[in-house]
């Protein structure tokens, strides 16, 4: 396997990430208050303590304005705690991506590319936010600010990013909770450019065991 230039890992990145991550805001949704907030948050805290592994189908919409349709592919994630994530695209073609400690691995149809970023915290800050989307849990005021809203079925959060350098590359993240049970039902990235790439999550199955090598490229 060879190693990427580092002077292209932003737009890399950023392009791993649109893959890996368009539900607008309705007439039904209300902001949340202040009580309301509160119990969201130790919801999803309490679901993230007890959630080690998450596997799921989705289905991804990428949109981008010049386009008369959005792009739809399919495929399956894999989550394990603490740090390993797996999204593996299987239609209309085959493309794996593996965030993998202080890795990322690529598989593109066989031909297979690793990416150092440990020393990288740009690349590192980007590929937590993967990991956080995934088990929902953002909520960290330094790092975002927030926009609280809900319906009848569930929460929908809006992440700002505060950080400079991800502005440039990601405008928001909006996340959408189921309200009973406190998981993410679909992740929405909004590129500066307001083109955004939505994840719709189906057949999710929590905590039920999948080995290590499931994370090899």
């Amino acid at each position: 396997m060879r190693s990427l230039k580092y002077k292209h890992m932003p737009r890399i990145i950023f392009f791993i990430l649109t893959l890996v991550l368009s539900i607008g805001i309705s007439a039904q949704e209300r902001a949340m208050n202040t009580q309301e907030i509160t119990v969201l948050k130790a919801k999803v805290k309490t679901l993230a303590e007890k959630t080690s592994i998450i596997q799921s189908d989705f289905v991804q919409y990428k949109h981008m304005d010049f386009l008369a349709n959005d792009i739809e592919t399919k495929g399956k994630m894999a989550y394990k705690s603490p740090k390993l994530v797996k999204w593996q695209y299987t239609a209309p073609f085959e493309y794996t991506v593996i965030f993998k400690q202080d890795q990322i691995l690529i598989n593109d149809g066989g031909n297979k590319t690793k990416v150092d970023i440990g020393s990288h915290k740009l690349f590192k800050e980007m590929s937590q936010l993967v990991i956080s989307s995934v088990k929902g849990d953002m909520f960290n005021e330094e790092k975002f600010n927030m926009d609280y809203r809900q319906s009848t079925k569930d929460y929908v959060i809006t992440f700002v990013p505060k950080d400079s350098m991800i502005k440039e590359y990601i405008g928001s993240f909006v996340l959408h909770f189921d309200k009973e049970s406190a998981i993410v039902q679909s992740v929405k990235m909004i590129e500066p450019t307001s083109d955004y790439t939505l994840i719709v999550f189906k057949n999710r199955v929590i905590n039920s065991p999948i080995s290590d090598a499931e994370f090899n490229n």
